[in-house]
């Protein structure tokens, strides 16, 4: 899996850190990172932030395994979790084709309203302080700081 770096001024700095290759499977992904969630409360994180970290993950996962890895259940997804004293940050990779984020259909248009998907994007925006994805498109780092 690609991996980018420069992202986060913490990068020498991380206090905990965990990552693992598991299979296309967000369940699995969101027992993965439970240790990281424990690891933002026992470090005293606000438990709003917490949350937002939580939401946006989840939607990480769930647009890798569905849409990027098309639900093939042959392929596997990379989660990178890093913690300092001021910034969590989370790597997502699949192994699908990518995509371009600035051609995802804004949710918040009112003909898309009503739709039932579609809002991740915007959820992880909306939560993290950064969200950057590789040239690809397969691979989201997302950080947010304290």
């Amino acid at each position: 899996m690609s991996s980018m770096r420069g992202v986060s001024r913490a990068a020498d700095e991380w206090s905990w850190s965990k990552e693992a290759t598991l299979p296309n499977d967000a369940v699995i992904g969101r027992q993965f990172t439970e240790e990281f969630f424990e690891r933002l409360q026992a470090e005293h994180w606000p438990n709003e932030q917490i949350e937002g970290i939580r939401l946006a993950i989840e939607e990480a996962l769930v647009n890798a395994v569905s849409h990027g890895n098309g639900g093939d259940c042959e392929k596997q997804v990379f989660i990178s979790c890093k913690l300092s004293p001021g910034c969590a940050r989370v790597e997502i990779a699949d192994q699908g084709c990518g995509f371009n984020p600035e051609n995802v259909a804004d949710p918040t248009l009112e003909e898309r309203l009503a739709m039932p998907h579609g809002r991740g994007l915007l959820l992880m925006r909306h939560f993290m302080c950064r969200v950057q994805y590789n040239e690809l498109g397969n691979t989201v780092v997302m950080e947010k700081f304290r």
